[in-house]
């Protein structure tokens, strides 16, 4: 028995009539009466008690219409479901981010998406940049948020923010009055620099830029992630070099001075596949992009 035999049933067994049946069907009789005795020789089952002048449903007919109903509203509602997620109005979408993408723009275009898709289930996973390349090529994840960007000739990448880098100090560090530092005055610090691995990472792009500007790093404490190393600071374990939208929260023994002059900026950028297809993946793309050419 197959979904089209159980569609013919169904219609006979509703006008208990094959012609009537075969009209509201849009099909000749005889095709609509071969499928039904063909399909009473696969259930192994008589349907229909056939008189000269009326039809009626045997005890095995009267079941198959019971349950045939159920599964045509199965199928309906799993078209409904299917036709809303092609629209893009209905399932899921797994999103990974570093995680100073939280001090950005990333809750703005959280907040935006879900305010226009609320049916869309969000799974927000925070990962290193490593880790956002491999999700992303075994399409764990669909989209990343990668600071700078993820580069693999697979991915598409939208550059969403640039910021300068700036200082993450305890709050007990004397800067003076002055709400800026020069970082060469500082190399005596301990310089909390994160992830610790896999490499290259955020932590070599701040040694580059150091190294650029003739800044020596003699004391390197490597750490995970950003919100361990902010712990550090807020002890007074060290210093960290962080993205300026890091220090728009405050976070209790820890200040945010500019370095003067200024050692570096970092971009933040949304990466997904080029093969990505699905709707939600660039409904969420655009919102994106609208959200971070209002903020900037």
């Amino acid at each position: 028995m197959n979904f089209k035999q159980l569609t013919y049933f169904m219609a006979v067994a509703d006008e208990l009539h094959f012609g009537r049946a075969a009209e509201r069907l849009g099909v000749a009789q005889p095709p609509l009466s071969r499928q039904i005795k063909q399909m009473e020789e696969d259930v192994e089952a008589i349907l229909f008690n056939r008189g000269r002048s009326s039809i009626t449903l045997t005890q095995a007919g009267e079941r198959l219409h019971e349950r045939g109903r159920d599964v045509l509203n199965m199928m309906d509602d799993i078209r409904l479901e299917l036709r809303r997620i092609g629209h893009g109005s209905q399932g899921r979408l797994r999103i990974g981010f570093v995680g100073s993408a939280t001090y950005g723009i990333l809750p703005n275009i959280i907040k935006s998406f879900r305010a226009n898709y609320p049916q869309i289930n969000l799974s927000l996973i925070p990962m290193n940049n490593a880790q956002l390349h491999r999700q992303l090529i075994a399409r764990a994840i669909d989209v990343a948020f990668a600071r700078p960007a993820l580069q693999d000739a697979e991915f598409a990448v939208k550059k969403l923010q640039e910021e300068p880098l700036i200082l993450a100090a305890p709050d007990t560090l004397d800067t003076g009055n002055r709400r800026v530092v020069d970082l060469g005055t500082l190399t005596g610090q301990n310089m909390i620099l994160y992830p610790e691995y896999p490499r290259p990472s955020y932590a070599d792009l701040v040694l580059k830029a150091c190294e650029e500007k003739g800044i020596k790093i003699e004391n390197r404490v490597f750490t995970m992630d950003l919100q361990t190393a902010l712990s550090l600071v807020a002890i007074g374990e060290g210093i960290c070099v962080v993205p300026a939208s890091v220090g728009s929260a405050q976070r209790n023994g820890i200040k945010f001075p500019s370095i003067e002059p200024e050692l570096a900026h970092t971009a933040l950028s949304i990466n997904y596949r080029r093969d990505e297809q699905g709707v939600h993946v660039q409904n969420f793309i655009g919102i994106a992009q609208r959200v971070a050419r209002r903020i900037l």
